[in-house]
């Protein structure tokens, strides 16, 4: 195997790694509320601390990868993660879980810029947008496989034990990484810089800068469902039972991981054949639309394996755009997007604090776990509302 496809092995194996950790609080959700005591809405908070941090440093990690080398910055931040994932199974209430959940996100804040680092040192050009989606392919296959992971752990030996054994896992990946990756790479491509000064006022009185960070926040609200209410909106909303979980959860990820690859096809497809505008929206406008139509019909329907099928197909049809509004943002933002897509995803993780913050209060206010989901699913219809209004001119040079 050539050694840029290693690294790429390794991080995608990463990003799967990610997404079991990032996952694992939600599979266990149920029995770590009664356990602690927690309402729902604490609950939320406790989903909310991980996007807060992770927000917050998801910036400076990466310049910190860009200044010292990606090397020492992900086996850092892998081994600082993996500490604080082995810690949840310690807690005793909901201060300490916060706590923990909060340097949790911090250290894994990091993991994405610096394997963007890696695949830019690694590959050219060319070959980055792929190397790319195996990494989002493998965090959807990560999401997926979590419950089939997590449930038979916790009823077999407790969901504390579930968090000890995550926790070693990112440790012997550390290892793995520590031994494998060049500390002094000959790299087979050398990352080119430019230095710019970033033309904010001209991006701030864009209306495409503002409709794509609006669309972006709504396609993240959805996302975030998934990843931090899911397994208890299918036990407690659906009357999914324990044993029935695992399938139930991982069926969304699994058609998820196709969207993402999907939706990039089918955009650079269109591209070439009507032209960069509606060959770059039409593909959130579809996706998003879709999504938005199939998530009403899963809370509507009493079915519960319809129900898992909407569902399904809900975050497949929103993940068709990930890719495609990566895309978007580069093409807005020509040279400066860097700082473009840095704010698309800011824009999203505050999409995702929002989400799994607010689903927490409106379950324990209206005691309902349907009206979270068809708020969600309205929201995402007016993302593509706000993709149809995109009007794309490419700055970037030819």
């Amino acid at each position: 195997m050539s050694k840029k496809y290693f690294i790429l092995l390794l991080l995608s194996l990463l990003s799967i790694i990610t997404f079991l950790d990032r996952n694992a609080i939600s599979i266990a959700g149920v029995r770590i509320t009664q356990e602690l005591g927690l309402s729902e809405s604490q609950f939320g908070w406790i989903l909310t601390a991980f996007t807060i941090s992770y927000g917050l440093l998801e910036i400076p990690m990466g310049l910190w990868g860009d200044r010292f080398g990606e090397r020492k910055v992900i086996l850092r931040i892998v081994v600082l993660w993996s500490a604080f994932t082995a810690l949840t199974g310690m807690v005793s209430g909901f201060a300490s879980l916060f706590l923990v959940r909060f340097l949790f996100g911090a250290g894994e804040a990091g993991a994405y810029p610096n394997t963007a680092i890696a695949i830019r040192k690694w590959f050219p050009i060319l070959e980055r947008a792929r190397a790319q989606s195996f990494i989002w392919m493998a965090s959807r296959i990560g999401g997926a496989i979590t419950p089939f992971i997590v449930v038979p752990m916790q009823i077999h030996f407790g969901w504390r034990t579930t968090f000890y054994v995550l926790g070693a896992v990112g440790l012997l990946w550390a290892l793995l990484w520590f031994l494998f990756y060049p500390s002094n790479a000959q790299l087979e491509n050398k990352s080119e810089t430019v230095s710019e000064r970033i033309t904010w006022r001209i991006h701030l009185r864009d209306k495409n800068f503002w409709f794509l960070l609006i669309m972006y926040y709504c396609y993240a609200c959805g996302v975030f469902f998934f990843i931090s209410w899911l397994p208890k909106y299918l036990q407690n909303g659906k009357g999914i039972t324990e044993s029935e979980l695992a399938y139930s959860a991982a069926l969304p990820f699994l058609l998820a991981a196709a969207g993402c690859w999907l939706g990039g096809f089918v955009s650079d497809l269109l591209v070439k054949r009507i032209g960069l505008t509606w060959g770059r929206k039409i593909v959130p406008i579809v996706g998003l639309s879709f999504s938005g139509l199939v998530m009403l019909l899963a809370t509507v329907t009493t079915d519960k394996s319809i129900a898992i099928i909407f569902l399904a197909l809900g975050l497949a049809f929103m993940d068709v755009t990930a890719p495609v509004a990566w895309a978007l943002a580069t093409d807005i933002g020509g040279k400066s997007s860097g700082a473009i897509t840095g704010a698309m995803n800011t824009a999203g993780l505050f999409g995702g604090t929002v989400a799994s913050l607010g689903i927490g209060y409106l379950i324990s206010w209206k005691g309902s776990y349907d009206l979270p989901v068809i708020l969600l699913a309205i929201q995402l219809l007016i993302g593509a509302g706000f993709a149809f209004g995109l009007s794309i001119r490419s700055q970037q040079e030819s």
